[in-house]
């Protein structure tokens, strides 16, 4: 690669970074894991091994948490005043965007997104920081003087949970990490922070800006290591008091069935298989390019990707012919390659999943407009695809594919309540996509879609906006005050004079 001056020392500070010896976070402190063990780590364009983390387990988790109880039973965080937290979290940002090069070039290689989209990441993270700062002034209760006898004075406040344990996926593994470290340090908990086997080393660069922020030691705790060993000790740990998760709703299931043991809080950001739903008065020119980066941005591994597409049949063609054209024209490739637009998938397993449903689809009588394969090339690439002629009861259908694969049906104009019907018929509930110029469909389709969010004409989701899901798509709700809330708890106290 190349590029400016600033760039250069970019690059050599990730090159830096990814040769040096990765342990875990725990107390402030980077250490080993109690058994000696590591594991390699994978650059998806490639299939060859970039780095070695330590491989954390039980032992090392439980380290981490007492380590976490130990820092929230000091105050070590709560004690600083609000307005000198709120400064700390503004340096996090602030080295966000001093090192955006060299993260965006580990998260690249990590997880093999375009660097021009890494870097967005990073960026995106930095504003996260910030704003959830803001928040730590403004975390008040309320007071119920005026309802209650005279004599009497109540009010509530909002505590911090506790210590919580955070579990984040690999498609978007910083952007994951500060959405739960942002909102957690925010409110005032100590945490635990397990990042995806398959993309660690982000997370742990993060470990270090965070030391060098000025949070104190075992506030932030990081543990690298695989889901079912060490994901699973920190979600059944009795020292955790909240999980905070993100990924498929199949391991979401098995938090919320480990976590009854002492009952700790859980939100939950699961799967999708959102609607995207195309009327012919709308801007076609731009409502095609949207529908297209809805389910191939990220290479189609995104929760809220525009998977099942509606558009009325008198525009269908037109629509199914455009994205076809906007995906024959996409770059896939290395994310270190300037042109590129879609990345590798992140591993071999989840390139046969993928490729397994394009199959299954194709063998149950699904059209392939386009696409439909592996690239078959050094690395796990996949052809962007879309389906038509597709069934309700085909798999590519109604499960979550986590690929860039497209099924799309048209509805006829009388047949909206039929269409909504449709699109409401899934175990998921995390987005639904809608492009329109009439207002009155506009807000029906918002009212009677069943999703945690629904976008009219694009958008982008903003941190001061709830996100997160109806039905299987998961409990609570990430971004915003919800967000800063999902880790605290609220008191009430009634005192009489």
């Amino acid at each position: 690669m190349t590029g400016s001056k600033a760039d250069l020392a970019g690059q050599q500070a990730a090159r830096e970074f990814l040769a040096r010896r990765h342990r875990h976070l725990v107390d402030g402190e980077w250490v080993d894991s109690a058994a000696g063990k590591s594991f390699a780590v994978t650059d998806p364009a490639t299939g060859g091994t970039i780095a070695h983390v330590a491989e954390g387990e039980a032992e090392d988790i439980a380290r981490a948490a007492a380590a976490a109880r130990r820092a929230f039973d000091d105050e070590r965080w709560t004690r600083i005043a609000p307005p000198d937290r709120s400064r700390i979290m503004n340096r996090i940002a602030d080295l966000l965007d001093a090192h955006a090069d060299e993260l965006a070039l580990i998260e690249t290689l990590d997880n093999g997104k375009p660097l021009k989209a890494s870097r967005g990441d990073v960026l995106r993270a930095a504003e996260k920081f910030r704003y959830c700062a803001g928040w730590i002034t403004k975390l008040t209760g309320e007071a119920f003087d005026s309802t209650l006898p005279a004599g009497w004075h109540g009010f509530t406040v909002r505590e911090p949970v506790g210590v919580a344990g955070l579990i984040v996926p690999w498609n978007f593994p910083l952007s994951m990490a500060v959405n739960k470290i942002a909102p957690a340090l925010a409110a005032g908990c100590a945490m635990v922070l397990k990042p995806a086997e398959q993309t660690p080393l982000s997370a742990l660069r993060l470990g270090e800006i965070v030391m060098e922020a000025g949070v104190p030691a075992g506030i932030v705790n990081v543990v690298t290591g695989f889901g079912a060993v060490a994901g699973a000790a920190l979600v059944e740990h009795p020292g955790v008091d909240k999980v905070s998760f993100t990924g498929s709703t199949d391991v979401g299931k098995q938090i919320v069935r480990a976590a009854t043991g002492n009952l700790k809080r859980v939100s939950l950001e699961l799967g999708g298989k959102s609607p995207v739903i195309i009327f012919p008065d709308a801007d076609l020119d731009r409502t095609i390019k949207g529908a297209a980066d809805f389910i191939f941005g990220n290479t189609g591994q995104n929760c809220g990707a525009g998977s099942r597409l509606y558009a009325d049949r008198r525009i269908f063609d037109r629509v199914v012919e455009g994205i076809a054209a906007q995906a024959q024209k996409l770059k896939v490739g290395s994310g270190l390659e300037p042109d590129t637009d879609l990345g590798p998938i992140i591993s071999q397993r989840q390139l046969d999943r993928v490729t397994g449903y394009m199959q299954a689809g194709a063998a149950a009588g699904a059209h392939v407009v386009t696409g439909g394969g592996r690239i078959e090339r050094e690395g796990f690439f996949v052809e962007p695809t879309i389906f038509t002629e597709t069934r309700p009861d085909m798999s590519v259908w109604r499960e979550e594919i986590f690929g860039p694969v497209l099924c799309a049906a048209s509805f006829g104009e009388d047949e909206l309540d039929r269409i909504i019907a449709d699109a409401n018929d899934t175990n998921y509930g995390l987005g639904a996509y809608v492009w329109t110029r009439d207002l009155g469909i506009a807000h029906r389709m918002a009212r009677k879609l069943k999703a945690g969010f629904v976008r009219v004409n694009g958008g982008a989701h903003f941190n001061v906006l709830p996100f997160g899901g109806y039905k299987q798509s998961g409990w609570g709700r990430e971004s915003g005050r919800e967000g800063i809330e999902l880790f605290t708890e609220v008191k009430s106290v009634i005192m009489g004079f």
